[in-house]
């Protein structure tokens, strides 16, 4: 991990500002993780070859070798970053750099130099980085992401029910519009964070070991009798991913694309939420508790700023450049293979660590604001004129014409009393019932069915 003393020289934010609050992603998208899962992958596969496909030449293995190569699947060398770093200065390949720490760990483990030939055996480059990356980016989205999209659904959907009946006016183009409450605005934004975040999940991560140009040449050259799509497929099974049958050197990306297609949407309706945050903030709406020591401007000493949204919505807007990025690029590759996906893969780690300071932020500001009834009662009160909408519909029911018009005239860009409209109701030619009910109705209980819908929400959620 970065120290502080590091991160103060850091050009990236992520290792340097904010590392204390990536450590857990560090530990998955890091170079010391990709090293990780690549040593994974190549121990895996040699164990495959020993124990599933039973290959001869490794029918000797030692038991402490299949010992150590159990281990390294599931617990990597200690330090194995900085050996395979050590091998890199000399080979100038990461990869091979890989291959030769795990020759080094499975010699010391009694494997002899015929059984060590097959580390690595058949595979290229991509075969172990396509595996890896689909596993760190697997890893990264079900044990960091999901926690923190659950618990923010969770938020939501616990504020949709409680604030279920808490009136409040909508808007429109920014202008007063037919009310709505709290809780279905909560809501909405919970089923459609939860519709995205199930998007998110069903993107199957896809590996491919098959080769310099995916055809198993290598493969059966040496033992052509073997039906390689077939274990093949069994062993990216075991990994967790699934098989893609139909690639070129490297896997297409495709998937990867979906995945940062589905990040990003996210991602966006965050930015949609925090915008909304804010101005619910500055219109009085919500309250944000104090903070202990905290300061909110160098010369305004009373400001209680809305931080928390407004870095989540930064955070995701370059999260979304990143991802779009991906999607557009990662899918396309010179005839069979070119390099250009190797750098900006190396990044996946950047654009999830944006989206994961975006979601904590998120998380710190909900847990931070207080519903202000007073303030959405007053701007009900003084805007009696959303109940143009009603009276207008009922009109219309009952066959009086021109309803729309005739509201239209009465309360276009006007402020009117509930007097005013009082008087408009006593004037129509409406059963009695009707005047009445128009009547008792009030911007605050003109809702519709936005509680039964606020309430209905978690039911509905995927």
């Amino acid at each position: 991990m970065v120290n502080s003393a590091q991160a103060l020289y850091a050009l990236s934010p992520l290792d340097g500002r904010y590392t204390h609050q990536l450590e857990d992603l560090a530990k998955l998208c890091s170079e010391a993780a990709l090293i990780r899962y690549r040593m994974r992958i190549e121990a895996q596969w040699l164990l495959f070859l020993a124990t599933d496909l039973r290959v001869a030449e490794l029918a000797s293995l030692p038991g402490s070798v299949i010992e150590r190569l159990r281990a390294l699947t599931t617990h990597p060398l200690s330090d194995e970053a900085h050996t395979v770093k050590a091998h890199e200065k000399t080979t100038n390949h990461d990869v091979k750099a890989v291959e030769y720490a795990l020759r080094d760990a499975l010699s010391a483990a009694g494997a002899t130099p015929a059984q060590l030939e097959f580390v690595h055996f058949a595979c290229t480059s991509e075969d172990i980085n396509n595996l890896a990356y689909a596993l760190m980016l697997k890893d990264a989205r079900d044990e960091l992401f999901t926690p923190q999209l659950n618990a923010i659904t969770q938020w939501l959907t616990e504020g949709a029910s409680a604030y279920a009946e808490q009136a409040m006016m909508s808007r429109t183009h920014g202008q007063p519009a037919t009310p709505t409450t709290l809780g279905k605005e909560l809501a909405n934004v919970a089923y459609r964070l939860a519709n995205a975040h199930a998007n998110w999940q069903q993107v199957k991560p896809l590996g491919k070991i098959n080769g310099a140009v995916g055809n198993f040449n290598a493969h059966v050259i040496a033992y052509p009798d073997i039906d390689w799509p077939t274990a093949a497929a069994r062993f990216i099974s075991q990994l967790g991913l699934t098989y893609n049958p139909y690639t070129i050197q490297i896997e297409p990306h495709d998937w990867l694309a979906e995945y940062a297609d589905a990040s990003a949407r996210i991602n966006t309706i965050l930015i949609d939420f925090a915008r909304d945050v804010w101005g619910y903030i500055a219109w009085g709406y919500f309250r944000q508790r104090v903070v202990a020591g905290e300061v909110g401007s160098s010369t305004m000493p009373h400001k209680v700023n809305p931080i928390d949204f407004e870095n989540a919505e930064g955070n995701c807007g370059i999260a979304n450049a990143l991802w779009r990025h991906f999607s557009e690029k990662l899918p396309i590759s010179r005839f069979q293979r070119d390099l250009t996906d190797s750098t900006v893969l190396r990044n996946v780690g950047v654009a999830l660590g944006h989206g994961l300071l975006a979601l904590k932020s998120l998380q710190r500001g909900c847990q931070r604001i207080e519903v202000y009834p007073e303030a959405m009662h007053a701007d009900l009160n003084a805007n009696w004129e959303l109940l143009a909408e009603p009276i207008q519909t009922l009109m219309r029911r009952y066959g009086i014409p021109n309803a729309y018009e005739q509201l239209k005239a009465l309360t276009r860009g006007q402020r009117l009393s509930a007097q005013h409209l009082h008087d408009f109701i006593d004037s129509l030619a409406l059963p009695a019932a009707e005047r009445a009910r128009l009547k008792a109705l009030t911007p605050a209980t003109y809702t519709g069915l936005a509680a039964q819908l606020a309430r209905d929400c978690k039911s509905k959620l995927p």
